[in-house]
C-alpha cells in the first residue's frame, strides 16, 4: 500500500492533466468549427435550415453531457463499431460544444444592429461579405466572454470521461486515492490543479467582458 505521493504519482497526475487538456482542446476546437456552422445556419434566414440547427441545439443543450457520453460510447458499440474511449469522449465533447457554442455565437451575430446589415446590403455587399466585414468582427467581440466561460465548463466537464474508463485527471485522482487510501489529500491536489487551469481562463473572460462591454454605469 502506498501511503504518500512520490515522483511517480505526481507524474501520473501530470499525465492525467495532459489528457484533460487534450480532450478540452479537441472538443473545443472541433466543436468551434461545428458551432460556427450551427450559428450561421441559425441566422441564415432559411427556415428549414434554422429549424434543423435549432433542433440540434435543443437536443444537446437539453440533455446532460454524461448521457451524451453514454450514448456515443455504448450506442456506437451496439452497431458493432469499435470506438476507443478517447474517440468516444472526443466526439461527445465535440457535439456538446457545437451546440453550446453555436447558440452563443448565434446570439452574438443577432446582437449586431439590423440597421448595419441593411446598410451593407444597400451598398451591394453579398451575404459572405456582410458576414466577413460587418457582422462577424462585431459579433466576435460580444461572444468572447461567454465563449471563454463555456471553455471553463468544458475543461471541468472532461472529468465525466472517467465514466467510460478514460484516464484523465479526475480518474487518475480516483485511482491514486484507491492506492494511497488518502482521498482527501488526493482530491485536494486534483481540485487545485483544476483551479490553476480554470481560474486564469475565468479571469481572462471577465477582463474581456469589462473591455468590450460599454461603460454605461453612472
Amino acid at each position: 500500500m502506498i501511503t504518500s505521493l512520490g515522483p511517480v504519482q505526481y507524474l501520473l497526475l501530470l499525465q492525467g492533466l495532459l489528457w484533460t487538456l487534450a480532450l478540452s482542446s479537441v472538443g473545443f476546437l472541433c466543436g468551434g468549427i461545428g458551432g460556427f456552422g450551427i450559428a450561421l445556419a441559425r441566422s441564415s434566414g432559411l427556415r428549414w435550415l434554422e429549424s434543423l440547427a435549432s433542433a440540434f441545439i435543443e437536443v444537446f443543450r437539453g440533455t446532460p453531457l454524461l448521457l451524451q457520453l453514454f450514448i456515443v460510447y455504448y450506442g456506437v458499440g451496439l452497431l458493432n463499431i469499435d470506438m476507443s474511449p478517447w474517440l468516444a469522449v472526443a466526439v461527445a465533447l465535440m457535439l456538446h460544444a457545437s451546440a453550446f457554442l453555436g447558440e452563443i455565437w448565434r446570439g452574438s451575430i443577432q446582437s449586431v444592429p439590423l440597421g448595419q446589415t441593411e446598410a451593407a446590403t444597400a451598398l451591394g455587399l453579398h451575404y459572405a461579405d456582410r458576414m466577413r466585414y460587418v457582422v462577424l468582427p462585431q459579433a466576435v467581440k460580444v461572444s468572447i466572454p461567454a465563449t471563454i466561460g463555456f471553455l471553463v465548463q468544458l475543461v471541468k466537464g472532461t472529468s465525466l470521461a472517467a465514466i467510460v474508463n478514460f484516464t484523465e485527471l479526475s480518474r487518475t485522482g480516483t485511482l491514486l486515492s484507491n492506492l494511497t487510501y488518502r482521498p482527501l489529500m488526493i482530491y485536494a491536489i486534483v481540485g487545485a490543479i483544476y483551479f490553476v487551469v480554470c481560474w486564469p481562463l475565468s479571469w481572462f473572460g471577465r477582463a474581456m467582458e469589462r473591455r468590450f462591454t460599454p461603460a454605461d454605469r453612472t
